[in-house]
């Protein structure tokens, strides 16, 4: 990591609280908490940002666009957290996150998930090359504006996020809890 990030042994406040968390949950403070915890206001920020867009589309949704997001970005600290949240909160199954992470085309997802990770990616990679049929595939899915601004917000927060653990050189952590199967398969977007 490029910066000093504040110690755990007198760490106070918020970044306290954040880094207690890891700890109880996983018995070490991962490396983007610590990242983050330089500017705890703007991890704030980020959070309520995501409680803004959470609502109008769903768990399952949000981690879709998440995942979706995370690998068209190559971040393996984004689908290793989010494909273990994902299994955790049981939003998503272990087939369905690795054919999230593989970007394999036929797998268990239905239509409008699949709809939904290839939006994502395409934010995250192409951006300015969308046109409305990339949100008409999401309106023919039963998505609704709103949803569609949620859904481009919520890749848009995984690229803010993931691209600046990426610029901080922040090491991807093991983390714990992912079978063997689903551990490669999240990483496999970082050797393509």
């Amino acid at each position: 990591m490029i910066v000093a990030t504040p110690d755990p042994a007198t760490a106070e406040g918020i970044v306290a609280e954040r880094y207690r968390e890891d700890l109880e949950n996983d018995g070490f403070v991962f490396g983007h908490t610590r990242a983050m915890a330089v500017n705890p206001e703007a991890e704030q920020s980020f959070e309520t940002l995501l409680g803004a867009i959470i609502p109008s589309i769903g768990v399952r949704t949000y981690e879709l666009a998440t995942l979706g997001a995370a690998a068209a970005l190559k971040s393996g600290h984004c689908l290793l957290a989010h494909g273990r949240r994902s299994l955790r909160i049981e939003a998503l199954d272990e087939d369905e996150v690795v054919q999230i992470a593989r970007g394999d085309a036929d797998g268990p997802l239905p239509p409008g998930d699949a709809a939904v990770v290839r939006f994502a990616a395409k934010v995250s990679t192409d951006a300015a090359a969308m046109t409305d049929a990339d949100s008409q595939d999401l309106r023919d899915h039963g998505y609704s504006d709103r949803q569609i601004v949620d859904i481009a917000l919520a890749a848009a927060a995984r690229n803010y996020f993931s691209r600046a653990l990426l610029a901080l050189a922040v090491p991807v952590d093991d983390v714990p809890g992912l079978s063997a199967r689903v551990k490669e398969a999240l990483l496999s977007p970082l050797s393509s």
